[in-house]
């Protein structure tokens, strides 16, 4: 991804934290992440968050999803001894289409972006809205949606280890490369 529009996300990001009353420290600003999962096309896959604390007992994040962008099918299993990451997403603005392993929705609202459908299996959906929260257990394969309006969803969790996830779809690059 080139810097330029990692910035201008960057900008659009807190832009829509400071709207949805969520205030963000200089530092934080300056750090928000923008995840295009190395496919170079971030408004229809993509994630932006702000890590608040990730210590070795807990972790709080913001997570920010553009209109009908996508955060790719993975899930977060055990690894040299730990657990394996256990989360729980909280809708604090907009609407959130998660989906999880279980027997699938009929009808969902949402598909998996065109040209990648091998790469979503998880089919269960569930729809948070504004003070909704969901938990997902260690190693429970997902990947959500923001909705029409797009969405802030707050991220408690056991420790994050993001470079560990596992995501289905083999070209997926968790840890962005930022290019002048």
């Amino acid at each position: 991804m080139k810097r330029a529009l990692l910035q201008e996300l960057q900008q659009k990001t807190a832009a829509i934290l400071d709207k949805a009353g969520i205030a963000l420290t200089p530092e934080e600003r300056a750090n928000i992440e923008v995840a295009d999962f190395g496919l170079n096309d971030v408004y229809r896959t993509g994630l932006e968050l702000v890590t608040y604390v990730n210590t070795d007992r807990c972790c709080a994040k913001e997570l920010v999803l553009f209109p009908g962008q996508t955060c790719p099918e993975h899930r977060h299993d055990p690894f040299d001894g730990y657990i394996g990451k256990e989360e729980t997403f909280r809708c604090r603005k907009g609407v959130v289409y998660l989906y999880v392993t279980g027997d699938a929705t009929p009808d969902p609202i949402c598909r998996p972006p065109k040209g990648d459908e091998p790469y979503y299996t998880a089919a269960r959906e569930i729809i948070l809205h504004p003070g909704e929260q969901y938990t997902l257990v260690p190693g429970t394969r997902h990947w959500f949606v923001g909705g029409p309006e797009g969405a802030v969803v707050s991220e408690f969790s056991t420790p994050s280890f993001d470079e560990m996830d596992i995501f289905t779809d083999p070209r997926i690059q968790r840890i962005p490369n930022i290019e002048d």
